[in-house]
């Protein structure tokens, strides 16, 4: 007989198996027999109807002789198909597969081995869909732009449209008098055509690449420009944000230099554009020359923008610009290695913005965000790195945390390992094999083990192959060393921990330097100080848990001894054990108060939000609530107020630590006197941007929309639809989300859906309201009420960030309603996103039952 614990982790284990391991029958690969070598393509978009007309001329390599072709389409109507055999016209019928969105052309007699051409006319449209080609509006007029990855250049145009089948692209584009386009490649020429107000401009024919990163746009773009390394490099959006590129476009100088240098390949294309969209789903899309963005990732007044809002612009661009090398010039080979590509410009986004910006200390953002996919990566749902992926709603669910940020910090942990000019050249040894072809994870990993002479390749197996987090006991051993033991670590107190291993690279640091090695067993002496930490920079992936004696010597040493980072990684392990049910809540939150004062904004920041996990999750009481908050006043408000009104001197770190800590106090600690003063520093802000320290309007803006009344309401949805300035509109927009009066909550619900509200935005009012206690019950009971509503206004691949967002709940009774309302409910491309929010809901109901006892005691002693 099994016990519960036992059984309950049988459970997580088997559920992982079933939904990443699924039966290939469900393959939608097209055969590898013809392979396309290069595409002349001429598109003519109707801006106003909303449809388009093209031709292809595809040319392609026949391995075998064969009566048909098939290759991708969807949303295509095709009028005709033909090539030539010995110099005779071949007419092809079409028969579709739209289930696997394949088009067979049949030619009815058998096709000679080698190569061909197939010229192919056809009709399609520009969907509202935020995918493939499609229409993006302003209040102006209509633009035709493009996002294909993953898998809809095919709605586009006919193509062979998988990762491999890389070929060259020669792109025409027939547009309107008075608009431009912009494609891959710079223009080469721009006729006007005969008899008629159009004019078509044709491009530079593009190296080999993947069709998913083919880009082409239309409309009344203008640009910023720049330059880097001798590239032109333009800043592109309406004409009425065109003012806010700049700031980008300084990123876009720096970065671009820096990738030349570190990467020793010089940037391959012609030019590099990066282009604001109204519409856009993704933050930003790496098209190959042509960098796609959401308005608020690319256009930013850098005279009156918080720091957050300038980090995340600089962070888009380098992370979109690692990709012209990492995943355009070298791509991955199918999309289970898709970590290859997000994985590794995650890591790589944060070198140059934190040699450009050192003020800024972007290694503690990192550090905090890898506490984030820890605990993502510790629940009892989760996945492999490489996992499969061949359907396009398999392929759209593996751009998720797991790609990105697992993927990232193992690379940083490998990097940390190595030693950084090791693993560069590594890098530049992977590049440099594969351009402008594909790779898979071996070859990464092996071009690691040669340059290095270490065991990368067993290292990266173990983290691609084993899903989950290992956590390493310590304990104090003789002659120098300490005894590690290494398990896979759960964040569900009811789970037991299993006994899996990695090989990990265990960094400890101490007085004496920096020390690593392989930790491959289940036990396992690895020389070490007595007073280590085993975690040097917090650059491991993995959680540790030491001895009570060692711990105490660490925290004491804490501010002293351990780097920031390596201080966001000690409280980031005590948390999670905290929530594994293995620490006592009381004693998280006692470690909480010593490090109130830490002048790292970041480390404070880290902590703060696990204060308002232990808020939102484990108070289930008003008493409870009531006497946490009046601890977070006592503790963390005399550190706000020590920091005194913004000065012009202020540091960023200052200016976003006071701006966390006015949300945390006046928000989580009900300070009333702090909420007056957010509503004062709000509405200044709202009447004169320049008036008050944007940082911390940012945060006090939040604060005034919780406790704020109809006339903010009102002010604040007149600046969402008609601010000229993107980052207001968005700020406006989010803070709709905030109110908690509940008839503002239900307008705010109401707006979401009402087609005033672009379709990239929908999604992440939802995401806010289901986030936070005071408004998730409502904001539930109208996704239930108006689902219709709600799915036509959520996009195909923001559907899982929705269904995600319910995972904030945390009662048995809400389990169950979610995953019923939802297996009735079906969203796009959504099976894992549900999967583990009902994992997320039980874990934090098994959170409070362990927990809520405790926090009651503790605080009643206070």
């Amino acid at each position: 007989m099994k016990s519960n614990r036992q059984s309950r982790s049988l459970f997580c284990c088997l559920l992982t198996a079933l939904l990443f391991s699924l039966p290939a029958a469900h393959a939608q690969r097209l055969p590898q027999t013809v392979q396309p070598t290069h595409y002349t393509l001429r598109l003519a978009p109707d801006l106003k109807l909303a449809t388009f007309t093209g031709e292809e001329w595809i040319d392609v390599v026949l391995a075998q002789p064969a009566r048909s072709i098939t290759l991708n389409a969807i949303e295509i109507q095709f009028k005709t198909v033909t090539t030539e055999i010995d110099g005779k016209p071949v007419t092809a019928t079409v028969s579709l597969d739209e289930p696997k969105q394949q088009a067979t052309l049949n030619f009815g007699q058998t096709l000679p081995a080698g190569k061909l051409t197939l010229k192919i006319a056809f009709t399609g449209i520009l969907n509202g869909e935020l995918r493939g080609f499609y229409l993006s509006k302003t209040a102006r007029r209509n633009y035709a732009v493009t996002q294909f990855e993953a898998t809809d250049a095919r709605r586009a145009f006919p193509s062979f449209d998988e990762p491999a089948f890389k070929a060259t692209f020669d792109i025409t584009l027939v547009v309107d008098k008075g608009d431009t386009a912009i494609s891959n490649t710079n223009i080469v020429a721009d006729k006007p055509l005969a008899d008629s107000p159009k004019h078509a401009i044709r491009f530079a024919v593009t190296p080999r690449m993947s069709t998913y990163l083919v880009a082409f746009l239309v409309g009344d773009f203008q640009c910023v420009s720049g330059s880097s390394d001798g590239v032109p490099i333009r800043a592109c959006a309406t004409p009425d944000q065109v003012q806010y590129g700049k700031f980008a476009l300084q990123a876009a100088e720096y970065v671009l230099h820096y990738y030349d240098t570190y990467f020793g390949i010089k940037y391959p294309m012609p030019k590099l554009d990066m282009i604001a969209l109204p519409d856009f789903e993704a933050g930003a899309m790496e098209n190959f020359g042509a960098i796609t963005y959401r308005e608020t990732d690319l256009l930013v007044d850098q005279d009156h923008a918080s720091v957050y809002a300038l980090k995340r612009v600089a962070d888009v661009v380098a992370h979109e610009m690692a990709h012209q090398w990492f995943g355009d010039m070298v791509t991955m080979e199918w999309w289970n290695n898709i970590w290859l590509n997000e994985g590794f410009a995650t890591w790589m986004e944060n070198k140059p913005i934190e040699a450009w910006k050192p003020e800024w200390k972007i290694s503690q953002s990192v550090a905090a965000d890898n506490q984030k996919t820890l605990n993502l990566d510790a629940r009892r749902v989760t996945r492999t790195i490489r996992a499969t992926a061949d359907t396009p709603e398999q392929i759209n669910e593996m751009f998720d945390g797991i790609s990105y940020g697992k993927a990232g910090a193992v690379l940083l942990m490998v990097e940390n390992y190595e030693g950084e000019q090791v693993f560069r050249q590594g890098v530049h040894n992977y590049l440099a094999a594969h351009l402008y072809g594909n790779a898979t994870a071996e070859d990464f990993w092996n071009a690691q083990t040669a340059a290095s002479h270490k065991p990368i390749d067993k290292i990266m197996a173990s983290f691609v192959a084993e899903p989950g987090v290992p956590i390493l006991s310590v304990s104090p051993a003789a002659s120098g060393k300490v005894t590690v033991a290494q398990q896979r670590f759960f964040l569900n107190p009811g789970v037991s921990s299993s006994p899996q291993t990695w090989s990990i690279p265990v960094c400890a640091t101490s007085s004496d330097g920096q020390s690593c090695q392989i930790v491959s067993e289940a036990r396992q002496a690895i020389p070490a100080a007595p007073e280590a930490f085993l975690n040097a920079g917090g650059k491991g992936y993995y959680r540790t848990t030491y001895p009570a004696r060692m711990l105490g010597d660490l925290v004491a040493r804490a501010n002293t001894q351990l780097t920031p980072e390596e201080r966001i990684s000690l409280l980031g392990d005590e948390w999670a054990l905290t929530q594994a049910g293995k620490n006592k809540v009381g004693d998280f939150l006692a470690l909480a108060a010593a490090v109130a004062n830490d002048p790292d904004s970041q480390v404070l920041a880290s902590v703060i939000e696990d204060v308002d996990a232990i808020a939102d999750r484990i108070a289930a009481t008003d008493a409870d609530r009531a006497h946490l908050a009046a601890w977070i006043r006592h503790v963390y408000g005399p550190a706000y107020r020590r920091l005194g009104p913004p000065a012009n001197t202020d540091s960023p770190e200052t200016r976003e630590l006071r701006a966390e800590l006015l949300r945390f106090v006046a928000g989580t600690g009900q300070d009333s006197s702090l909420i007056a003063e957010a509503k004062q520093i709000a509405a200044h802000s709202l009447a004169d941007p320049a008036s008050t320290d944007p940082t911390l309007a940012q945060n006090a803006l939040e604060i005034a929309a919780r406790f704020g009344d109809a006339k903010l309401f009102d002010q604040l949805q007149q600046l969402a639809e008609n601010s000229g300035n993107p980052q207001t509109r968005s700020s406006s927009l989010r803070a709709l989300a905030r109110f908690q009066a509940p008839a503002l909550e239900a307008r705010a619900l109401d707006y979401a859906v009402s087609g005033r509200v672009r379709n990239q935005d929908v999604t992440s009012m939802f995401t806010l309201e289901l986030e936070h206690r005071a408004t998730q019950n409502l904001a539930w009971s109208f996704i239930q009420d108006n689902f219709p509503k709600v799915l036509a206004q959520v996009t195909t691949d923001s559907g899982a960030t929705l269904v995600n967002a319910t995972g904030h709940f945390c009662s048995a009774n809400m389990q169950r309603d979610v995953a019923g309302f939802f297996a009735t409910h079906i969203v796009p491309s959504s099976a894992r996103a549900l999967a583990r929010s009902r994992d997320q809901i039980g874990d934090c109901t098994t959170l409070r039952e362990t927990q809520q006892q405790n926090l009651t005691t503790w605080l009643a002693a206070k």
